[in-house]
């Protein structure tokens, strides 16, 4: 996992785009929009990322730098 990936795929692409990536990537598919990763679970890693950020900051009213520090944060915690 990459968050300089997650971050530059939840800055620049809308949450429509992001589950239209993560549908081609589980039906292993070429997604239309660039996905960096050494393979398609780290792919499919970051857009389900940039997907929770996006769900993070519409649910929550939160900005795009408080969500992605939430997403890092529950992140930390989930392996420590």
């Amino acid at each position: 996992m990459k968050i300089a990936v997650i971050k530059q795929l939840a800055e620049t692409h809308v949450t429509a785009e992001l589950l239209a990536a993560e549908e081609a990537i589980l039906n292993e598919q070429a997604p239309a929009i660039p996905v960096e990763g050494k393979d398609e679970g780290e792919r499919l890693t970051h857009v389900l990322a940039a997907i929770e950020i996006h769900n993070d900051m519409l649910k929550n009213g939160l900005d795009f730098r408080t969500a992605l520090r939430n997403y890092t944060q529950r992140v930390r915690n989930s392996i420590s």
